[in-house]
């Protein structure tokens, strides 16, 4: 375990780093002495190099020793190391018997104090920094592909950066690997491990990483589609563009380790894995995830044991070899449970075994063979089980809590573990909604079978929370639904954490009311000790007010209790989008696209990102190829990324193709959501087709007027109404009802859907011919973080009257990639 050398505080929050990884070539087959004088020599030039010593001072700088070198852990720009390995290559030239290689990567990057009191570093920036530096030899400074293409805007790197291909690495990773070398510094030189790849095979082409999907990433381009998480409902989700693949992108799998040097690990600490379903009829896999599921929640509420939750733990699904230490590693766990279920006619069969993932080691398991109506106290006597063997203290409420049985009706917890697993598999997708109303109908059967199910109607409360508050369906009957199924909640377990935790997200959502969630959060805390949904609700909560800074480190924190946590990692990747810091924002997703590396959504939102970010519409295009080639149900879930990067490519064969797959779906940014008849009237304008546009229009404003009535003070609800006006010519309607969505969503209230109210304003203006005030609601939209972006402003026909003003010109430029 490699000890930190400078101070650093007690925890230091996951977060985006960039690392630069220096070992000796040869420094084993050295005496010590030899290896004293060497490390000392490269301490000394490590230490003077220019871009160290302005990282160091600005605190902005970790440095971990690794016995035969060091990584370097920068903090502030991509640049930092690619500057700092270059000077200390051309301080190496002077000491020939100092023989150096280096491997930069940008990743996430964690620290804890272990028990020893020493610092350590841990977390996939080192780990991968390590790997690409092991592809080299003497003199070579290799950058991961990701690293590399974080370094496009910075365009005087690009002549230096030489593609080397994929290398294979530990545990059959493949890294894909750029040279860095210039006439004085660097080795030009292809390292071996590529020679003798290709001696024995023909070239290995990089694997081009997928992109991710549109974004409908809980703020995919524009839904803010509760990305069901525990919380479900707490996300946004952004629908409108779709994102394409990653040129070149290296995916780490995920069953690669995640951390080079394990950090402390509590004893206590447990992730209870997917069990195996060994029924005949398959249909009974939500069945088994049900009792799994009920197991991790009972052990979870124990406050003496670290518990994982289901989100990160469902990745490691049964059918596959499992390397349960790896597994244990990239969980930050010490004990892992596995398990099967056998269902036949009115029995049921259970296996639990406790493993030490470190040894290896069974510590205890058992087989339950009984009525099938017993199932729920065979899963209390194993977590109680468990936790006696972990020696977990339990307090007469846990115990209490854990006794207590879901329900008594096998039948409602079929239903109700089918309608978690619709509502935990939200993801990016389109077709998100749909989803939750599948999950709302499944929850109904199970509380009509059983009213006292009280977990189905915590799940409920969340999913009519998700349709009324992030999406378009903010109606007073979808409030009243879920008003009535948290009073049955409160009814029923009035104290319980659940309780409180399922309220905090519904005063968040149904009233933005803040301060009120945030107080029954402080209530939660000590209820639910391993509960990551109170960080993620933090987190949307600065978020939504403002503190986008404060969000991401909340983000980062509830990582922290749920590492493999796809949800949270697309939220934190939409915040990154929000603030426009797209090199992060990328690095993110590839940590997402570790846990599902082939999701259709996710692979989307990656290309997605070089749209907005660069106005290049090309990965975003090939991922749609992609995905209609070779998965063609999952068109649906990108269609509205497929549409967006037609009207990029001004391609209107191609956006009436996406069209027609986005069917009953949408497309738009946050709450502010868009049908396909009005993406046929955008089109028509985008093609100057002013007849057809304007047919679309009119067919459509008898519909969206009935919404605005009905939800007369949702604020995306008047601006969609105010740009259909504003197409249909009826200037001082779509102006008054364009200042009117603004009022209703004001920014110190809702800063995301405030900042698209004004966005959307300018377009309004736009359309009808007011220049001047178009241009000043865009100018304002472009300084606050929003979806607002430089792809978005270059490409997209919303924009088409304003083209050719240098006033429209210059906020373009002001968002354009700084070289």
């Amino acid at each position: 375990m490699a000890a930190v050398s400078v101070e650093v505080k007690k925890e230091i929050e996951l977060e985006i780093a960039y690392v630069l990884f220096v070992d000796i070539v040869g420094y084993s087959k050295l005496v010590t002495s030899e290896q004293r004088h060497l490390l000392e020599l490269l301490n000394q030039i490590v230490r003077q190099s220019e871009h160290f010593r302005s990282a160091e001072a600005k605190h902005r700088l970790l440095t971990v020793p690794t016995g035969d070198g060091m990584a370097l852990v920068f903090y502030n720009t991509p640049a930092a190391p690619m500057e700092c390995a270059l000077e200390i290559s051309t301080a190496a030239t002077e000491h020939p018997e100092l023989q150096l290689r280096m491997g930069i990567h940008s990743g996430p990057v964690s620290g804890v104090v272990d028990v020893s009191g020493r610092s350590n570093i841990a977390g996939a920036g080192i780990n991968i920094a390590q790997r690409v530096m092991d592809c080299g030899d003497a003199g070579h400074i290799l950058v991961s592909k990701h690293m590399a293409e974080d370094l496009e805007q910075y365009g005087h790197w690009k002549q230096h950066l030489h593609d080397l291909g994929e290398c294979e690495v530990k545990h059959g990773v493949r890294v894909a690997v750029v040279n860095l070398y210039t006439e004085d510094h660097g080795n030009p030189e292809m390292p071996q491990k590529f020679v003798q790849a290709r001696h024995k095979s023909a070239p290995v082409p990089i694997a081009a990483e997928k992109p991710r999907r549109t974004r409908n990433w809980m703020i995919a381009a524009a839904v803010i589609i509760v990305a069901a998480l525990a919380l479900g409902g707490y996300f946004l989700s952004r629908r409108s563009a779709p994102a394409a693949a990653s040129r070149g992108a290296t995916v780490v799998p995920a069953a690669a380790p995640a951390t080079i040097v394990p950090a402390a690990i509590p004893e206590k600490s447990i992730a209870v894995l997917p069990f195996e379903n060994l029924s005949d009829e398959k249909q009974n896999a939500y069945f088994t995830d049900g009792v799994q599921d009920e197991i991790l929640t009972d052990l979870a509420k124990i406050a003496d044991l670290k518990v994982i939750s289901r989100t990160s733990v469902m990745q490691y699904k049964t059918g596959v070899g499992r390397n349960l230490r790896e597994i244990a590693q990239q969980l930050g766990v010490a004990h892992l449970v596995e398990g099967s279920v056998q269902r036949v006619s009115n029995r049921v069969r259970v296996n639990a075994q406790l493993i030490d993932a470190r040894n290896d080691a069974h510590l205890w398991a058992q087989t339950y063979d009984r009525d099938l109506a017993d199932v729920f106290a065979i899963q209390s006597e194993i977590a109680k089980a468990i936790a006696d063997q972990l020696q977990a203290k339990l307090s007469p409420a846990e115990k209490s809590a854990i006794e207590q049985r879901p329900t008594s009706d096998v039948a409602a917890f079929e239903l109700y573990s089918r309608a978690k697993d619709l509502i935990l598999n939200i993801g990016f997708s389109a077709i998100g909604n749909q989803n939750q109303r599948s999950a709302i109908d499944l929850l109904n059967q199970a509380l009509a079978r059983d009213p006292s199910f009280f977990a189905a109607h915590v799940q409920l409360v969340k999913a009519h929370d998700t349709l009324y508050g992030i999406t378009t369906d903010h109606t007073p009957e979808r409030l009243a639904q879920a008003e009535q199924a948290l009073q049955a909640v409160a009814q029923l377990k009035p104290d319980a954490g659940e309780t409180h935790l399922v309220r905090a997200g519904h005063l968040y959502i149904a009233y933005r009311d803040y301060d009120g969630a945030l107080a029954e959060l402080e209530v939660v805390r000590s209820k639910l000790p391993n509960a990551p949904e109170i960080f993620e609700l933090t987190a949307a909560i600065a978020r939504r007010r403002g503190a986008y800074e404060e969000g991401v480190r909340n983000y980062q924190r509830a990582m922290e209790l749920d590492p493999r946590n796809f949800f949270t990692l697309q939220q934190l990747a939409i915040s990154y989008d929000l603030l426009r810091r797209y090199p992060e924002q990328i690095a993110t997703i590839d940590r997402a696209l570790s846990i599902r590396p082939d999701d259709p959504e996710t692979n989307a939102a990656r290309g997605l990102v070089y749209l907005d970010w660069k106005a290049d519409t090309r990965p975003l295009h090939e991922i749609v190829d992609e995905i209609r080639a070779k998965n063609p149900q999952a068109v649906q879930g990108i269609a509205d990324g497929w549409f967006l990067c037609a009207l990029g490519e001004r391609d209107a064969t191609a956006a009436e193709m996406a069209l027609t797959a986005l069917a009953d779906a949408t497309f738009g940014d946050g709450q502010t959501q868009f049908d396909a008849a009005f993406g046929r009237a955008l089109l028509g304008r985008m093609m100057k087709d002013e007849a057809k546009a304007r047919a679309a229009f009119a067919a459509i404003r008898p519909e969206q007027e009935k919404i605005v009535k009905a939800q007369p003070d949702f604020g995306p609800a008047v601006c969609v109404l105010a740009l259909i006006d504003a197409g249909l010519g009826r200037k001082e309607d779509a102006l008054r009802e364009a200042r009117r969505a603004v009022e209703l969503v004001p920014l110190e209230k809702d800063a995301l859907n405030g900042a698209d109210m004004i966005h959307y304003s300018g377009i309004v203006a736009a359309w009808v011919g007011e220049k001047d005030l178009a241009l000043e609601d865009l100018s304002k939209a472009a300084q606050l973080p929003s979806f607002l972006s430089y792809g978005r402003l270059k490409l997209l026909p919303w924009y088409d009257p304003l083209r050719g003003d240098p006033r429209f010109e210059k906020i373009v430029n002001s968002l354009a990639p700084k070289l």
